[in-house]
């Protein structure tokens, strides 16, 4: 029997995938606890129009991550944070302080939890923290930390 897998199952494959399973196992197992469907002519046709809809989705977010990468050489990000003089700063620099100067100077707008920042940033300076865009695509950011 073919089944089309709704869900990964262990052993068996991954979610969106077409395997031939025992009748039994694919009747009394698969189908009631909907980890799969039976392989019909529609389902094959609908499991492959999904198929194509996420490689369209996946190539046109790639292409996005790729425009933003180029943009970020040429961006210096200024944050201003308070500072208790001698270039000090109170507390440290965080990503979401970045992430929200980022969108307000130019309007890109990286998720917090892409920005890394390899150490604290507790002092008034010139610093490059990378940016994780997806896809193993990772872009450099220039950021300029003044005292307020």
């Amino acid at each position: 029997m073919k089944v089309i897998l709704q869900q990964d199952v262990r052993g068996k494959g991954k979610r969106g995938q077409m395997i031939e399973v025992a009748e039994g196992y694919g009747r009394n197992y698969l189908l009631p606890r909907k980890l799969a469907v039976e392989a019909t002519a529609d389902n094959v046709n609908t499991m492959r129009m999904n198929d194509k809809a996420t490689a369209e989705r996946q190539a046109r977010e790639r292409a996005e991550a790729l425009d933003i990468s180029k943009r970020l050489k040429d961006i210096t990000v200024t944050v201003t944070c308070k500072g208790g003089g001698a270039g000090r700063l109170f507390g440290s620099v965080t990503s979401q302080e970045i992430s929200d100067s980022l969108k307000a100077q130019t309007g890109i707008e990286i998720d917090r939890r892409r920005i890394v920042i390899p150490e604290a940033i507790k002092t008034v300076g010139q610093y490059t923290v990378k940016c994780k865009l997806g896809y193993e695509i990772s872009g450099d950011l220039k950021l300029n930390v003044v005292e307020q």
